[in-house]
Protein backbone atom coordinates (compact mmCIF):
# COMPACT_ATOMS: atom_id res chain seq x y z
CA UNK A 1 0.00 0.00 0.00
CA UNK A 2 2.46 2.52 -1.29
CA UNK A 3 0.74 6.46 -0.33
CA UNK A 4 3.47 9.45 0.52
CA UNK A 5 3.46 12.73 -0.35
CA UNK A 6 5.99 12.42 -3.30
CA UNK A 7 3.27 10.35 -5.17
CA UNK A 8 -0.07 12.51 -4.13
CA UNK A 9 -1.57 9.32 -2.40
CA UNK A 10 -2.41 8.42 -5.52
CA UNK A 11 -1.07 4.45 -5.49
CA UNK A 12 -2.56 1.41 -3.66
CA UNK A 13 0.32 -0.44 -5.12
CA UNK A 14 2.91 0.19 -7.58
CA UNK A 15 4.58 -2.29 -10.07
CA UNK A 16 5.83 -2.24 -13.48
CA UNK A 17 4.18 -4.27 -16.54
CA UNK A 18 6.06 -3.74 -19.65
CA UNK A 19 4.50 -3.70 -23.05
CA UNK A 20 5.25 -7.08 -25.14
CA UNK A 21 8.64 -6.58 -27.30
CA UNK A 22 8.34 -5.20 -30.26
CA UNK A 23 10.51 -3.78 -33.37
CA UNK A 24 8.20 -1.73 -34.60
CA UNK A 25 6.80 2.00 -33.21
CA UNK A 26 3.23 1.37 -31.26
CA UNK A 27 0.70 3.86 -30.92
CA UNK A 28 1.19 4.72 -27.12
CA UNK A 29 5.00 3.58 -27.32
CA UNK A 30 6.97 5.28 -24.47
CA UNK A 31 3.97 6.65 -22.47
CA UNK A 32 3.46 5.11 -18.68
CA UNK A 33 -0.17 4.72 -17.12
CA UNK A 34 -1.70 3.50 -14.22
CA UNK A 35 -5.33 1.82 -13.68
CA UNK A 36 -7.95 2.77 -10.75
CA UNK A 37 -8.10 -0.44 -8.74
CA UNK A 38 -10.63 -2.40 -9.84
CA UNK A 39 -9.31 -3.81 -12.83
CA UNK A 40 -7.68 -6.81 -12.59
CA UNK A 41 -4.01 -7.56 -13.12
CA UNK A 42 -2.98 -10.93 -13.98
CA UNK A 43 -1.02 -11.82 -9.92
CA UNK A 44 -3.18 -8.93 -8.26
CA UNK A 45 -6.11 -8.69 -6.15
CA UNK A 46 -7.96 -5.88 -7.23
CA UNK A 47 -8.89 -4.38 -4.33
CA UNK A 48 -12.11 -2.60 -4.75
CA UNK A 49 -11.49 0.60 -2.35
CA UNK A 50 -11.73 -1.61 0.58
CA UNK A 51 -9.26 -3.69 2.47
CA UNK A 52 -11.90 -6.54 3.49
CA UNK A 53 -12.59 -6.86 -0.07
CA UNK A 54 -8.91 -7.14 -0.92
CA UNK A 55 -9.21 -10.26 2.11
CA UNK A 56 -11.88 -12.21 1.00
CA UNK A 57 -10.76 -11.82 -2.81
CA UNK A 58 -8.19 -13.85 -5.18
CA UNK A 59 -5.12 -12.62 -7.17
CA UNK A 60 -6.79 -12.44 -10.89
CA UNK A 61 -5.53 -14.79 -13.11
CA UNK A 62 -5.79 -12.77 -16.44
CA UNK A 63 -5.97 -8.89 -17.46
CA UNK A 64 -8.53 -7.01 -18.45
CA UNK A 65 -9.07 -6.21 -21.85
CA UNK A 66 -8.45 -2.59 -21.35
CA UNK A 67 -5.41 -2.45 -19.65
CA UNK A 68 -4.36 -5.47 -21.91
CA UNK A 69 -5.03 -2.95 -25.26
CA UNK A 70 -2.67 -0.37 -23.11
CA UNK A 71 -0.17 -2.91 -22.79
CA UNK A 72 0.05 -4.06 -26.63
CA UNK A 73 0.05 -0.65 -27.71
CA UNK A 74 3.17 0.00 -26.21
CA UNK A 75 2.49 1.82 -22.82
CA UNK A 76 4.02 0.80 -19.60
CA UNK A 77 2.02 0.14 -16.55
CA UNK A 78 3.31 1.23 -13.32
CA UNK A 79 0.49 1.26 -10.86
CA UNK A 80 -3.35 0.94 -9.49
CA UNK A 81 -5.19 3.67 -7.74
CA UNK A 82 -6.64 4.93 -4.88
CA UNK A 83 -10.52 4.77 -5.42
CA UNK A 84 -13.70 5.45 -3.14
CA UNK A 85 -14.77 2.27 -1.30
CA UNK A 86 -16.86 -0.02 -3.64
CA UNK A 87 -17.25 2.45 -6.32
CA UNK A 88 -19.97 4.35 -4.70
CA UNK A 89 -18.90 8.12 -3.96
CA UNK A 90 -18.03 10.85 -6.37
CA UNK A 91 -16.19 12.41 -3.47
CA UNK A 92 -12.57 10.52 -3.62
CA UNK A 93 -12.26 10.40 -0.23
CA UNK A 94 -11.14 6.90 1.44
CA UNK A 95 -10.73 6.29 5.20
CA UNK A 96 -8.53 3.24 4.74
CA UNK A 97 -6.36 4.31 2.04
CA UNK A 98 -6.30 7.86 2.39
CA UNK A 99 -7.33 10.85 0.38
CA UNK A 100 -5.08 11.65 -2.76
CA UNK A 101 -3.74 14.96 -2.88
CA UNK A 102 -5.66 17.24 -5.16
CA UNK A 103 -2.48 18.93 -7.67
CA UNK A 104 -4.79 21.84 -8.03
CA UNK A 105 -5.93 22.58 -4.91
CA UNK A 106 -4.48 20.99 -2.14
CA UNK A 107 -7.12 21.61 0.54
CA UNK A 108 -9.95 20.33 -1.78
CA UNK A 109 -11.42 16.54 -2.73
CA UNK A 110 -9.69 15.18 -5.69
CA UNK A 111 -13.67 13.55 -7.31
CA UNK A 112 -13.73 9.94 -7.18
CA UNK A 113 -14.57 7.48 -7.54
CA UNK A 114 -11.49 7.40 -9.73
CA UNK A 115 -9.62 9.89 -7.65
CA UNK A 116 -6.11 8.21 -7.84
CA UNK A 117 -6.05 7.49 -10.97
CA UNK A 118 -6.80 11.83 -12.05
CA UNK A 119 -4.25 12.73 -9.12
CA UNK A 120 -1.92 10.49 -11.15
CA UNK A 121 -1.88 12.41 -14.56
CA UNK A 122 -3.04 16.16 -12.75
CA UNK A 123 0.31 15.73 -10.23
CA UNK A 124 2.48 14.54 -13.57
CA UNK A 125 2.93 10.96 -12.19
CA UNK A 126 2.09 9.01 -15.24
CA UNK A 127 0.54 10.04 -18.86
CA UNK A 128 -2.50 8.62 -18.84
CA UNK A 129 -4.57 6.78 -16.56
CA UNK A 130 -7.81 4.17 -16.85
CA UNK A 131 -10.76 4.74 -14.06
CA UNK A 132 -14.33 3.79 -14.31
CA UNK A 133 -17.60 5.97 -14.16
CA UNK A 134 -20.75 4.73 -13.48
CA UNK A 135 -22.53 7.64 -11.83
CA UNK A 136 -19.63 10.15 -12.60
CA UNK A 137 -16.50 8.65 -11.64
CA UNK A 138 -14.35 9.95 -14.42
CA UNK A 139 -16.08 12.83 -15.31
CA UNK A 140 -15.89 14.87 -11.62
CA UNK A 141 -12.27 13.70 -10.89
CA UNK A 142 -11.35 15.19 -14.36
CA UNK A 143 -13.16 18.59 -13.52
CA UNK A 144 -11.77 18.52 -9.96
CA UNK A 145 -8.38 17.69 -10.58
CA UNK A 146 -7.99 20.28 -13.60
CA UNK A 147 -7.19 17.71 -16.19
CA UNK A 148 -8.85 15.92 -19.69
CA UNK A 149 -11.32 12.64 -18.83
CA UNK A 150 -13.44 10.71 -21.69
CA UNK A 151 -16.26 8.43 -20.57
CA UNK A 152 -17.21 6.80 -23.90
CA UNK A 153 -20.58 5.47 -24.97
CA UNK A 154 -21.98 2.79 -22.75
CA UNK A 155 -20.88 -0.36 -24.05
CA UNK A 156 -18.00 0.71 -26.36
CA UNK A 157 -15.40 -0.39 -24.46
CA UNK A 158 -15.31 -3.82 -22.87
CA UNK A 159 -15.90 -3.55 -19.02
CA UNK A 160 -14.71 -7.54 -18.63
CA UNK A 161 -12.29 -7.83 -15.50
CA UNK A 162 -13.39 -4.62 -14.21
CA UNK A 163 -15.09 -5.51 -10.85
CA UNK A 164 -19.34 -4.55 -11.48
CA UNK A 165 -20.63 -1.65 -9.73
CA UNK A 166 -24.15 -1.13 -11.82
CA UNK A 167 -24.08 -2.81 -15.15
CA UNK A 168 -26.64 -0.16 -16.75
CA UNK A 169 -23.96 2.52 -16.28
CA UNK A 170 -20.61 1.09 -16.37
CA UNK A 171 -17.76 2.51 -18.32
CA UNK A 172 -14.31 2.15 -18.32
CA UNK A 173 -12.79 5.93 -19.07
CA UNK A 174 -9.32 7.74 -19.17
CA UNK A 175 -7.72 10.59 -17.57
CA UNK A 176 -4.59 12.78 -19.69
CA UNK A 177 -3.23 16.19 -19.38
CA UNK A 178 -2.42 16.13 -23.01
CA UNK A 179 -5.30 16.31 -25.73
CA UNK A 180 -3.12 14.70 -28.13
CA UNK A 181 -2.62 12.14 -25.67
CA UNK A 182 -6.53 11.47 -24.69
CA UNK A 183 -7.38 10.80 -28.33
CA UNK A 184 -3.86 8.67 -28.89
CA UNK A 185 -5.68 6.70 -26.08
CA UNK A 186 -9.18 6.56 -27.55
CA UNK A 187 -8.05 5.41 -31.14
CA UNK A 188 -6.88 2.59 -29.18
CA UNK A 189 -9.78 1.90 -26.84
CA UNK A 190 -12.45 3.03 -29.02
CA UNK A 191 -10.87 0.48 -32.14
CA UNK A 192 -10.55 3.29 -34.31
CA UNK A 193 -9.09 2.54 -37.61
CA UNK A 194 -9.22 5.89 -39.11
CA UNK A 195 -8.54 9.80 -38.28
CA UNK A 196 -11.21 11.62 -40.17
CA UNK A 197 -13.35 13.27 -37.85
CA UNK A 198 -17.28 13.49 -38.19
CA UNK A 199 -18.62 16.05 -40.41
CA UNK A 200 -19.21 18.74 -37.72
CA UNK A 201 -23.12 20.12 -37.74
CA UNK A 202 -24.00 22.84 -34.65
CA UNK A 203 -23.10 23.51 -31.02
CA UNK A 204 -26.17 23.10 -28.57
CA UNK A 205 -25.20 25.02 -25.80
CA UNK A 206 -27.56 23.88 -22.49
CA UNK A 207 -28.17 27.54 -21.13
CA UNK A 208 -30.26 26.13 -18.26
CA UNK A 209 -27.50 24.08 -17.19
CA UNK A 210 -24.57 26.71 -17.44
CA UNK A 211 -27.34 28.75 -14.87
CA UNK A 212 -27.08 26.28 -12.39
CA UNK A 213 -23.14 26.91 -12.24
CA UNK A 214 -21.66 29.03 -9.33
CA UNK A 215 -19.37 30.51 -11.56
CA UNK A 216 -21.47 33.16 -14.31
CA UNK A 217 -22.63 31.22 -17.34
CA UNK A 218 -20.95 34.09 -19.48
CA UNK A 219 -17.47 33.72 -18.24
CA UNK A 220 -18.59 29.33 -19.27
CA UNK A 221 -19.39 30.55 -22.63
CA UNK A 222 -18.17 32.93 -24.19
CA UNK A 223 -14.31 31.31 -24.98
CA UNK A 224 -16.28 28.31 -26.35
CA UNK A 225 -19.13 30.95 -28.32
CA UNK A 226 -16.18 33.01 -29.58
CA UNK A 227 -13.90 29.82 -30.71
CA UNK A 228 -16.59 28.25 -32.63
CA UNK A 229 -17.61 31.66 -34.43
CA UNK A 230 -14.08 32.26 -35.63
CA UNK A 231 -14.18 28.61 -37.23
CA UNK A 232 -17.53 28.10 -38.47
CA UNK A 233 -19.72 31.17 -37.91
CA UNK A 234 -22.39 31.99 -35.66
CA UNK A 235 -25.01 29.87 -37.74
CA UNK A 236 -23.17 26.79 -36.00
CA UNK A 237 -24.39 27.15 -32.94
CA UNK A 238 -28.44 26.87 -30.48
CA UNK A 239 -29.07 27.08 -27.33
CA UNK A 240 -31.80 24.96 -25.78
CA UNK A 241 -33.04 24.57 -22.19
CA UNK A 242 -32.37 20.84 -21.98
CA UNK A 243 -34.60 20.12 -18.83
CA UNK A 244 -37.75 21.51 -20.60
CA UNK A 245 -36.56 19.33 -23.52
CA UNK A 246 -35.79 16.14 -21.22
CA UNK A 247 -39.16 17.28 -19.64
CA UNK A 248 -41.22 17.53 -23.46
CA UNK A 249 -39.64 14.15 -24.56
CA UNK A 250 -39.01 11.68 -21.60
CA UNK A 251 -42.16 10.49 -20.64
CA UNK A 252 -41.22 7.90 -17.99
CA UNK A 253 -39.78 10.45 -16.08
CA UNK A 254 -42.89 11.96 -14.43
CA UNK A 255 -42.84 8.64 -12.43
CA UNK A 256 -40.20 10.32 -10.60
CA UNK A 257 -40.95 14.14 -10.54
CA UNK A 258 -40.98 15.70 -7.08
CA UNK A 259 -43.66 18.79 -6.72
CA UNK A 260 -41.66 20.23 -4.08
CA UNK A 261 -38.80 21.04 -6.78
CA UNK A 262 -40.81 22.42 -9.54
CA UNK A 263 -40.11 26.36 -7.94
CA UNK A 264 -36.53 25.72 -6.95
CA UNK A 265 -34.55 28.23 -8.73
CA UNK A 266 -30.64 26.63 -8.13
CA UNK A 267 -32.13 23.14 -9.56
CA UNK A 268 -33.54 21.86 -13.01
CA UNK A 269 -36.82 20.09 -11.47
CA UNK A 270 -36.80 17.38 -14.53
CA UNK A 271 -32.58 16.77 -14.49
CA UNK A 272 -32.95 15.61 -10.35
CA UNK A 273 -36.12 13.05 -11.84
CA UNK A 274 -33.21 12.21 -14.04
CA UNK A 275 -30.78 11.83 -10.81
CA UNK A 276 -33.69 10.02 -8.86
CA UNK A 277 -34.07 7.38 -11.83
CA UNK A 278 -30.12 6.85 -11.95
CA UNK A 279 -29.83 6.47 -8.56
CA UNK A 280 -32.43 3.90 -8.14
CA UNK A 281 -30.97 1.40 -10.52
CA UNK A 282 -28.08 1.83 -9.31
CA UNK A 283 -28.79 1.06 -5.97
CA UNK A 284 -30.84 -1.93 -7.33
CA UNK A 285 -27.78 -3.20 -9.57
CA UNK A 286 -25.23 -2.52 -6.80
CA UNK A 287 -27.16 -4.74 -4.02
CA UNK A 288 -27.40 -7.18 -6.87
CA UNK A 289 -23.73 -7.72 -7.58
CA UNK A 290 -22.38 -6.92 -4.01
CA UNK A 291 -25.62 -7.74 -0.95
CA UNK A 292 -24.80 -11.40 -0.66
CA UNK A 293 -20.86 -10.38 0.15
CA UNK A 294 -21.70 -7.62 1.97
CA UNK A 295 -24.15 -9.16 4.27
CA UNK A 296 -22.02 -12.19 4.45
CA UNK A 297 -18.41 -9.89 5.32
CA UNK A 298 -20.08 -7.08 6.85
CA UNK A 299 -17.09 -5.21 5.46
CA UNK A 300 -15.43 -1.68 7.82
CA UNK A 301 -16.97 0.85 5.36
CA UNK A 302 -16.33 4.40 5.96
CA UNK A 303 -19.84 5.86 7.08
CA UNK A 304 -21.04 8.02 3.84
CA UNK A 305 -20.21 4.63 1.95
CA UNK A 306 -21.78 2.44 4.77
CA UNK A 307 -25.20 4.66 4.32
CA UNK A 308 -25.55 4.69 0.48
CA UNK A 309 -24.56 0.40 0.79
CA UNK A 310 -27.37 0.30 3.36
CA UNK A 311 -29.95 2.12 1.13
CA UNK A 312 -28.89 -0.25 -1.69
CA UNK A 313 -29.69 -3.21 0.09
CA UNK A 314 -32.65 -2.25 1.10
CA UNK A 315 -33.90 -1.43 -2.88
CA UNK A 316 -36.55 -3.35 -3.87
CA UNK A 317 -37.54 -3.81 -7.77
CA UNK A 318 -40.63 -1.25 -7.89
CA UNK A 319 -39.81 0.95 -10.44
CA UNK A 320 -36.98 -0.87 -11.91
CA UNK A 321 -38.55 -1.66 -15.27
CA UNK A 322 -39.32 1.90 -15.74
CA UNK A 323 -35.85 3.07 -15.14
CA UNK A 324 -34.93 0.59 -17.87
CA UNK A 325 -38.08 2.42 -20.25
CA UNK A 326 -37.00 5.63 -19.15
CA UNK A 327 -33.34 5.29 -20.31
CA UNK A 328 -34.75 3.45 -23.95
CA UNK A 329 -37.02 6.94 -24.04
CA UNK A 330 -33.71 9.44 -23.36
CA UNK A 331 -31.39 8.18 -25.18
CA UNK A 332 -33.91 8.48 -28.23
CA UNK A 333 -35.09 11.87 -27.35
CA UNK A 334 -31.18 12.81 -27.26
CA UNK A 335 -30.63 11.26 -30.66
CA UNK A 336 -33.26 13.23 -31.90
CA UNK A 337 -31.78 16.35 -30.71
CA UNK A 338 -27.98 15.70 -31.74
CA UNK A 339 -28.76 13.75 -34.84
CA UNK A 340 -25.24 11.91 -35.79
CA UNK A 341 -23.15 15.40 -35.67
CA UNK A 342 -24.04 17.99 -32.86
CA UNK A 343 -22.48 18.32 -29.68
CA UNK A 344 -24.30 19.41 -26.86
CA UNK A 345 -22.29 21.30 -23.99
CA UNK A 346 -23.11 21.71 -20.69
CA UNK A 347 -20.67 21.86 -17.13
CA UNK A 348 -19.85 18.45 -16.22
CA UNK A 349 -20.47 19.57 -12.28
CA UNK A 350 -22.30 23.14 -11.13
CA UNK A 351 -19.72 23.97 -8.69
CA UNK A 352 -15.94 24.12 -8.09
CA UNK A 353 -14.78 20.88 -5.57
CA UNK A 354 -15.44 20.83 -2.06
CA UNK A 355 -13.21 21.39 0.66
CA UNK A 356 -11.88 18.68 2.47
CA UNK A 357 -14.04 17.19 5.71
CA UNK A 358 -16.86 19.86 4.55
CA UNK A 359 -20.20 18.63 6.27
CA UNK A 360 -21.74 15.98 5.13
CA UNK A 361 -25.65 18.28 4.56
CA UNK A 362 -23.11 20.64 2.64
CA UNK A 363 -21.57 17.75 0.83
CA UNK A 364 -25.07 15.67 0.30
CA UNK A 365 -26.38 19.13 -1.60
CA UNK A 366 -23.21 19.60 -3.70
CA UNK A 367 -23.73 16.05 -4.51
CA UNK A 368 -27.11 16.22 -5.36
CA UNK A 369 -26.39 19.10 -7.52
CA UNK A 370 -23.85 17.75 -9.49
CA UNK A 371 -25.80 14.42 -10.41
CA UNK A 372 -28.80 16.14 -11.66
CA UNK A 373 -25.88 17.33 -14.37
CA UNK A 374 -24.08 13.72 -14.32
CA UNK A 375 -27.00 11.89 -15.11
CA UNK A 376 -28.00 12.97 -18.25
CA UNK A 377 -24.68 11.45 -20.21
CA UNK A 378 -25.00 8.78 -17.22
CA UNK A 379 -28.69 7.26 -18.07
CA UNK A 380 -28.58 7.66 -21.95
CA UNK A 381 -25.12 6.10 -22.70
CA UNK A 382 -23.83 8.98 -24.14
CA UNK A 383 -20.28 9.98 -24.51
CA UNK A 384 -18.82 12.92 -22.93
CA UNK A 385 -15.75 14.75 -22.95
CA UNK A 386 -13.95 16.95 -19.84
CA UNK A 387 -11.98 19.86 -21.28
CA UNK A 388 -9.71 23.22 -20.11
CA UNK A 389 -10.68 26.01 -22.54
CA UNK A 390 -7.50 27.28 -22.89
CA UNK A 391 -6.76 24.43 -25.20
CA UNK A 392 -10.22 24.50 -26.69
CA UNK A 393 -9.09 24.03 -30.47
CA UNK A 394 -7.21 20.63 -29.66
CA UNK A 395 -10.12 19.82 -27.62
CA UNK A 396 -13.01 20.72 -30.13
CA UNK A 397 -10.76 18.14 -32.78
CA UNK A 398 -10.60 15.69 -30.33
CA UNK A 399 -14.19 15.36 -29.67
CA UNK A 400 -14.94 15.82 -33.59
CA UNK A 401 -12.79 12.80 -33.93
CA UNK A 402 -14.53 10.36 -30.89
CA UNK A 403 -17.92 12.23 -30.58
CA UNK A 404 -19.51 9.05 -32.11
CA UNK A 405 -18.26 7.12 -29.71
Amino acid sequence: MATNSSDYGAYTEKFTLQPPSSSHQLPLTGLIFAVKDIFDVDGYVAGFGNPDWARTHSAAVSTAPAVLDMLKAGATCVGKTVMDEMAYSINGENIHYGTPTNPCAADRIPGGSSSGSAVAVGAKLVDFSLGTDTGGSVRVPASHCGIFGFRPSHGIVSISGVIPMAQSFDTVGWFARDPVILKRVGKVLLKLQDDNPVRFNRLIIAEDCFKLSSIPSERLTEVLISSIEKLHGSQKIDYASLGKYVEDNVPSLKYFSNNGTQNQEDIIPSLVALSSARHLLQRYEFKNNHGEWVLSVKPDLGPEIAERVWKALHTTDEKIDICYSLKIELRAALNALLGDSSILAMPTVPDPPPKLQVEPTTRDTLNARAFSLLSVVGVSGFCQVLSRFSVLYAFYCLLLSLVNH
